[in-house]
């Protein structure tokens, strides 16, 4: 258990009670979800046992999703690889697309691949929990977290994500965003608050045992002004960037419309909370 120092703002006592690094496990398939699907294919075998950050899987079957396949129950999806077709068939930057996967509030899902086209990756519309979930060719975003409360956590446990031109993880609701035992390569930004949403809110941000590497711009981008935005990071492992070019911590002045301007990085003890020992490189 990692032991966390409250801070004075809202939601660090949540964030802090996330954070526990419980082997990941993978349960039963709850009762499934409705789906919209064009065709399914199947492909190798590929044991259902959670993986560690880094050991990338090889995908027993591939669904082609023409429409948002809508989760409203747990589920254990045994390492299927869903590929956008259709209107979900773009992989671009463009904003607005529609999502992969589209969660409930409450849902967990593991054990999925995200292929190519990935669309607008998966949504979240409360609380929810990605175990074990990799991204192969990030298209809008990874994930996109869109809870509606303050108490809500969308965690990332396990997993990986790689080829993503901008952000892997945006944060447009408010709430706690947790990202453990993860890896993400080839990136912008791994996790971003919303830096130019029409309604903004205090977020925050969580990172443990992640490791990250290069090419990259900044692992969190944070809005602590005007909204007092949060990040606490440990155990970050960086390689292939001898230069430290990637900002572990990028401050960002938000705003509701033009661009958030960026003011300042690194650790400052209220909104980027991480000392100097809590980032290796390799």
């Amino acid at each position: 258990m990692i032991r966390i120092r409250p801070l004075r703002a809202a939601g660090i006592a949540l964030a802090a009670a996330v954070l526990s690094t419980t082997p990941l496990t993978t349960g039963a398939s709850a009762a499934p979800a409705s789906t919209t699907v064009s065709s399914t294919t199947t492909v190798s075998s590929h044991s259902a046992q959670a993986r560690p950050a880094a050991v990338w899987p090889t995908a027993k079957r591939v669904e082609k999703v023409s429409a948002t396949k809508s989760v409203t129950a747990s589920k254990n999806f045994d390492f299927t690889r869903f590929v956008g077709t259709g209107a979900l068939g773009g992989g671009g930057q463009g904003e607005g697309q529609d999502p992969i996967l589209e969660l409930a509030d409450g849902v967990t899902v593991s054990n999925v691949i995200i292929g190519s086209p990935a669309a607008d990756g998966i949504h979240c519309r409360g609380t929810c929990t990605l175990k074990n979930v990799w991204w192969e060719d990030v298209g809008e975003d990874a994930a996109t977290f869109k809870g509606t409360r303050a108490n809500q956590t969308m965690t990332v446990d396990g997993g990986g994500a790689r080829k993503a031109a901008d952000k892997v993880f945006q944060h447009n609701g408010p709430g706690t965003f947790v990202i453990r035992n993860f890896e993400v390569s080839d990136f912008g930004k791994l996790y971003r608050s919303c830096g130019v949403c029409r309604t903004q809110y205090t977020r925050h941000v969580v990172v443990d045992n992640v490791t990250v590497k290069a090419p990259g711009v900044d692992v969190v981008g944070i809005n602590a002004t005007p909204y007092g935005d949060t990040a606490r990071l440990s155990r970050i492992t960086v390689t292939g960037d001898s230069a430290r070019k990637i900002v572990i911590c990028q401050k960002f002045r938000g705003t509701t419309s033009g661009e958030p301007a960026k003011t300042g990085s690194g650790p400052d003890g209220r909104n980027c909370v991480y000392k100097s020992t809590d980032v290796t490189y390799r």
